[in-house]
């Protein structure tokens, strides 16, 4: 990713502005992943600043309706996001603000994600990618791969980030090639970095 937020203050920014547009507590897991799932904040980097942000009082842990602990902005938090959000790149606070928001979507519909290798003729491996919940699957792929490796290579890529892969194939198949434009040019920033 080329961009990278490594200020302290701006991760802190970026955590209490993606829970302000969200507008709704969320649960520990719920919130790093929606901050760290496009790159834009390392995981050590979220676990630091959100334990600062609770000693200011700019979070705090609350209960949800079925006892869950949620972490929800304070007044002080929403003051902040709201008067620094401009130190950050609308860019990248857009594109983060959509990528939560698709997320929050496949958590809530209940979706999961599963995946197997199957040997076939010829030496060659079925990889099977499904994303489904209880009304079914909502998307189920199969990819005939040349080598075991491959497809093991890319079983674990789908199980590790197939919330990531569900918005790609939906952006693909509606036409909407801007999502990918972004990652490929993120991706080739990042490498002329290298």
């Amino acid at each position: 990713m080329a961009l990278r937020l490594t200020e302290k203050s701006d991760i802190k920014i970026f955590i209490l502005y993606l829970l302000m547009q969200i507008e709704r507590p969320l649960d520990y897991v719920t919130l790093h992943d929606i901050c760290v799932q496009d790159e834009f904040v390392q995981q050590f980097d979220f676990v630091e600043e959100f334990y600062e942000l609770l000693d200011i009082k700019a979070l705090e842990m609350t209960k949800g309706e079925g006892g869950e602990e949620l972490v929800r902005l304070t007044r002080k938090g929403r003051d902040t996001a709201e008067m620094m959000k401009d130190r950050i790149l609308p860019e990248i606070l857009d594109h983060a603000v959509r990528s939560a928001l698709q997320l929050i979507s496949f958590k809530a519909r209940g979706l999961t994600a599963h995946s197997h290798i199957e040997e076939c003729e010829g030496g060659k491996y079925m990889l099977t990618c499904t994303i489904g919940g209880t009304g079914g699957a909502a998307l189920e792929t199969k990819l005939l791969l040349e080598s075991k490796r491959q497809a093991e290579r890319m079983r674990i890529n789908f199980d590790e980030r197939s919330e990531f892969i569900y918005r790609g194939i939906m952006a693909l198949l509606s036409g909407n090639m801007n999502y990918l434009a972004e990652s490929w040019s993120d991706d080739l920033a990042a490498d002329d970095e290298e």
